[in-house]
């Protein structure tokens, strides 16, 4: 017989190298099939039993914060009686679990019974018989828990085979037990992240943060906080640039919702052929290039909110396939006859809409001012703005208040969004980090051309004739800029204007870092 062979057999006929090797085969199977330790074990377990006649097998790890063994999994216990076993532990060093725990290396007993350190704290074993139990090596010298069992046989000859086959199985053990414990590692980070920025998003989508003291803005808050409980549509109207994809967010981010997916979609940058995919999904093959099966938006929102943007393009014919699912919330994927439920909350947004699509939609709507009908929110929105770029550029940045009340004369054709990129462009045309009014250019170019190839001008920002120069309040750089702008950013004029030469006005424009503008 070669080492091999009597590394297994010790030289008996009972304990065989093939029952060992079907075991092993066996035990890996059972290891690599689930991450689910308990079960696992249990199945390692089992196959100790039904090849190899090691009963009672059992597995205790660890527990670092409680410093003691705790039972993981044992064979042939009722299932009731297993929850009371869990609760069982063994100290470093006490009985034979511990003292194998302890001393890092495996203990035999030839007969239970004689062998006081043995502690029946299970009351399963047969006093008459023999018991093994090797440590579950760790990552280190430290095992991370022990494995025991009784052979169901007297032979003394075959216990040093049976107790290296037990390390062997304990070693499949640990691999597994430090595998799982890694994967479990790695998902309580992944969902510590997730709710880290779950939370994040909620605060920054958070009632708190939506800027408007009008009476108009102060309603459309109270509407979308009561909407928010409910699972009902909401249809939100309101010009470009005037925040709808934010009231979607907020509508999600505060709701039963919040959990699940948001899912967003601009229905008027897809032709119908692709919107169809896009919505329901497809199946492969069902048109040329469907190289495999596709959840659509609908499927991938469900148990959230799916938010359909500019939904008022969508065509009359593309029409009566969504209705369906709007009001059933059912649907077949392109090239599909499977019909899908799905449970998805619905917030749509366009600034025009098709009548009969209209009434299915607009059961909660919420229709979004334009600007310039709240200029009085202005300067809250600025600020706000000012200290969202001012995160972003990580730099501080600050607005003058001459610059606020300049913003506050302008008529704001592109809302809310041409704010924020007038903004942008006064950050950058600004070194030092402050806004003032030198650095604050409205663009025509913000609005819609009706002409492709229309040229591009700058408007002339509006000239600030009713400044009282002697107003205390303005300091002496707004009192300048306000006096270059009433004078058409002509210096000598400026000067005049002022009583100062002008020496002192080139000087001044650039000790205080004034942007001087071309008119």
């Amino acid at each position: 017989m070669n080492s091999h062979a009597s590394l297994f057999s010790s030289g008996n006929k009972t304990f065989t190298m093939q029952q060992q090797l079907n075991a092993l085969h066996q035990i890996s199977i059972v290891l690599s099939r689930s991450l689910d330790l308990e079960d696992t074990l249990r199945g390692t377990l089992q196959t100790l039993s039904d090849v190899v006649n090691m009963q009672y097998g059992l597995v205790s790890l660890f527990d670092q914060n409680r410093s003691a063994l705790f039972i993981q999994a044992v064979h042939g216990v009722d299932a009731e009686i297993i929850k009371d076993v869990k609760s069982i532990r063994y100290r470093m060093g006490e009985g034979i679990m511990g003292s194998v725990m302890h001393q890092g290396h495996s203990l035999v007993i030839p007969k239970v019974a004689d062998d006081a350190r043995f502690l029946d704290r299970l009351n399963l074993y047969d006093y008459g018989l023999p018991f093994i139990c090797v440590p579950i090596p760790g990552a280190g010298s430290q095992p991370v828990g022990v494995l025991a069992a009784q052979p169901q046989s007297h032979d003394e000859s075959e216990l040093p085979a049976k107790t290296r086959f037990m390390e062997m199985v304990a070693n499949l053990i640990g691999q597994t037990v430090r595998l799982v414990g890694k994967v479990h590692s790695e998902q309580e980070a992944i969902k510590s992240e997730r709710d880290s920025l779950r939370r994040k998003v909620r605060s920054q989508y958070g009632f708190d943060n939506m800027v408007g003291q009008t009476q108009i803005m102060r309603q459309i808050f109270d509407s979308i906080r009561q909407v928010a409980k409910w699972d009902t549509t909401v249809l939100v109207r309101g010009e470009s640039g005037t925040g709808k994809e934010l009231i979607a967010n907020a509508i999600h981010y505060n709701s039963p919702r919040a959990n699940g997916p948001f899912v967003k979609l601009n229905c008027a940058a897809l032709p119908d052929t692709l919107l169809e995919s896009e919505l329901f999904g497809h199946e492969k093959g069902a048109f040329t290039g469907a190289v495999k099966q596709r959840k659509g938006r609908f499927e991938m929102a469900d148990g959230g909110t799916l938010f359909l943007d500019e939904i008022g393009e969508i065509s009359a014919s593309f029409q009566a396939k969504l209705l369906r699912i709007l009001q059933e919330g059912e649907m077949e994927r392109v090239g599909g006859t499977e019909t899908i439920h799905v449970d998805v909350r619905i917030v749509t947004a366009t600034n025009r809409f098709r009548e009969d699509l209209y009434y299915r939609l607009n059961v909660m709507p919420i229709q979004l001012p334009a600007l310039r009908e709240r200029i009085e929110d202005v300067p809250e929105l600025a600020k706000f703005l000012v200290q969202k770029l001012s995160q972003k550029q990580g730099r501080e940045l600050k607005i003058s208040d001459g610059a606020v009340r300049m913003l506050m004369g302008h008529d704001w054709p592109g809302n809310v969004r041409e704010l924020e990129n007038c903004l942008e462009r006064a950050t950058i045309m600004s070194e030092t980090g402050l806004i003032d009014r030198d650095v604050i250019v409205f663009h025509t170019t913000d609005r819609p051309q009706s002409a492709p190839m229309a040229p591009v001008s700058t408007a002339k920002p509006p000239i600030a004739t009713d400044v009282d120069f002697n107003d205390p309040q303005l300091d002496e750089r707004q009192r300048l800029i306000a006096a270059l702008e009433k004078c058409g950013w002509v210096q000598a004029k400026a000067a005049r204007l002022l009583g100062m030469t002008p020496r002192q006005i080139a000087y001044r424009i650039q000790i205080m870092n004034i942007n001087m503008r071309r008119m």
